[in-house]
This record gives C-alpha cells, sequence and structure tokens, in this order.
C-alpha cells in the first residue's frame, strides 16, 4: 500500500505546513514557559514537558503524517486517528500546560462563566458523546467530508468538547476538580457506555454507511482535504475509489474501524480507570495510622 500512496505525492504524505503548525504551538508553548514566563509562575516540570510535546508529536502524526491520508481512504485508519485525537491527545495536553496558563484561560473575564458551565461534568460528559456520535451519523460525516470549512469546523469543535470533557477529569485547578476519585471513575466508565452505540452503529450495520467510501464521487471530494488540488486532478481519470488501495472489503473495514474504536477505547479508559483507582488506594492508606511499635498483639 505504501507505494500506491506514493502517487498523491510528498505535501499530502507528510503536510509540510501541518508540521510548521505544529512547531509553532512547540516553540509557543516553550517560549511562554521559558524566556516569557513572569516572576512567580512555574517552570514546566520535566514530566509536563514530556507531556506536551508528546502530545504535538501525536498530533501531527494523526493529523500531518501519512495516516491522515489514508484515515479518508480506509474507514478502519479514520476510527484509529479519531480514538488518539479525542481521547488520548487532549489528556497529554491538559496534563502538560502549567497550571498559571490554565488559570489565565479560565479566569479570563469572558470565558470564566462560560468554561465553568461547559465543564460542569455531566454536561461535559453528553456534549462530547452527543457531538461524536452525531458526526458519525452517514448524512453528517458525508456533509462534513465534502466539504473543507465544515470538516475543520466540526472536528475541531468536538475537539473542544473533548478537552472540556477530560477536564472533569484532570484539571489542576482546584476550583474545577469537582468529582472525588471514584466519581471521576464512574466518569470514565459513564464515557464508555454512552460511546458504545456509535461503535455498535457501525460494527453492526449490515450495509456500507458512508458515501466517502462507496462512491467514487463522493471520495474524491473527501480526498481534496488533504491532497493539492492539481495533484487530485492529475489522477481523477486513474481512481476509482478507495478500493485501489486496499483489498479489504468495505463491509469488514467499516466493522474492523468500529471494534478498533472500541478496544482502543477500552484501553485508554481502562489504563486511566486504574490509575486513578491505585493512586486513590495508596493516598488512603497512607491516612492511616501504623500501630505504635511497642503495642502488642494477642
Amino acid at each position: 500500500m505504501w507505494l500506491e500512496l506514493q502517487i498523491f505525492g510528498f505535501r499530502a504524505l507528510w503536510s509540510p505546513y501541518y508540521l510548521l503548525f505544529v512547531l509553532l504551538i512547540s516553540a509557543f508553548y516553550f517560549y511562554i514557559t521559558g524566556p516569557k514566563r513572569k516572576t512567580g509562575e512555574k517552570p514546566p516540570t520535566m514530566g509536563q514537558q514530556v507531556y506536551f510535546y508528546s502530545g504535538m508529536l501525536l498530533l501531527y502524526i494523526i493529523k500531518g503524517s501519512p495516516v491522515d491520508l489514508m484515515s479518508h481512504i480506509m474507514f478502519t485508519a479514520h476510527m484509529t486517528q479519531m480514538a488518539l485525537y479525542y481521547l488520548l491527545f487532549p489528556i497529554l495536553v491538559i496534563k502538560g500546560t502549567p497550571k498559571w496558563i490554565w488559570e489565565k484561560v479560565f479566569y479570563a473575564p469572558v470565558l470564566k462563566p462560560i468554561l465553568k458551565v461547559l465543564t460542569t461534568p455531566l454536561i461535559s460528559l453528553v456534549l462530547f458523546n452527543g457531538l461524536f456520535s452525531l458526526y458519525h451519523m452517514p448524512v453528517v460525516f458525508d456533509y462534513a467530508k465534502s466539504n473543507e470549512i465544515a470538516h475543520a469546523v466540526i472536528t475541531t469543535f468536538i475537539l473542544f468538547t473533548a478537552f472540556v470533557m477530560w477536564w472533569s477529569v484532570f484539571s489542576p485547578i482546584k476550583e474545577y476538580d469537582r468529582l472525588s476519585p471514584i466519581l471521576k471513575i464512574g466518569f470514565i466508565f459513564a464515557n464508555g457506555v454512552l460511546i458504545t452505540p456509535a461503535c455498535g452503529l457501525i460494527i453492526f450495520a449490515e450495509v456500507p454507511l458512508y458515501a466517502t467510501f462507496t462512491e467514487s464521487g463522493a471520495w474524491m471530494q473527501a480526498m481534496t482535504l488533504c491532497v493539492p488540488p492539481d495533484v487530485l486532478s492529475g489522477l481523477s481519470g486513474s481512481l476509482s475509489g478507495p478500493e485501489y488501495f486496499t483489498p479489504m472489503p468495505l463491509m469488514e473495514d467499516q466493522q474492523l474501524g468500529g471494534i478498533i474504536m472500541k478496544i482502543t477505547q477500552e484501553i485508554i479508559f481502562g489504563i486511566l480507570i486504574a490509575r486513578i483507582f491505585f493512586g486513590w488506594f495508596n493516598r488512603e492508606s497512607d491516612r492511616i495510622d501504623p500501630l505504635p511499635a511497642n503495642m502488642q498483639t494477642e
């Protein structure tokens, strides 16, 4: 498959402009947490820097590398991209950004009342999962893939709701850390339950759902999101659809995509639940007063 993808050219495969965008974000983070940092603003710890720059690397891999091109060819690649983009990337950025930066954002006069409502656990939970499920309804999905502006607006807004949702679990600001460890575990579990219907619809559908992957015209239109128009126009006569690049039948690709999304979600959520639980358990154990050394046991 890699050799076949070469026909789209370097720009489509490696998105140099997107790489520049990611590098600028990384440089801005370095500048405001380093030379631009004011007295009293703590520099990011090594752990925070690892989280943030790992997030930037992940962002480029899923949105700028050949993975993004593949997401327009195989539904399996699309769902892998979505799982990492919405369920892992926000966590890395939240944990990698110093608290004082978040305080500037969340205490800004205009943003504070809006973010206070949107980060309410129940609202953030329903908002993210509702929009994620809505996006994967065939009519919405195909429309987003056919229009560059609509695609950018919809996917960016869902990413925003993913940040809002994960804020309920990882907020470094005490005022917004509303959930106890047990409730955080329940919150993550509820996320897994609410995202299941969308995955189930995809996995158990009896026919291919998305024209983007089944109809030549819709597929070529979707490819304009990541392939330069001049390159695509030169290939339009020789390409009929994604089947040119993969022998996997459409139905199997669709079902595998839904399964991968669900499995990836379960792995990420399972790791988070385990970390929260054992962190809480260890803290509770430390609070138990040890027996006096001279106490006799009967």
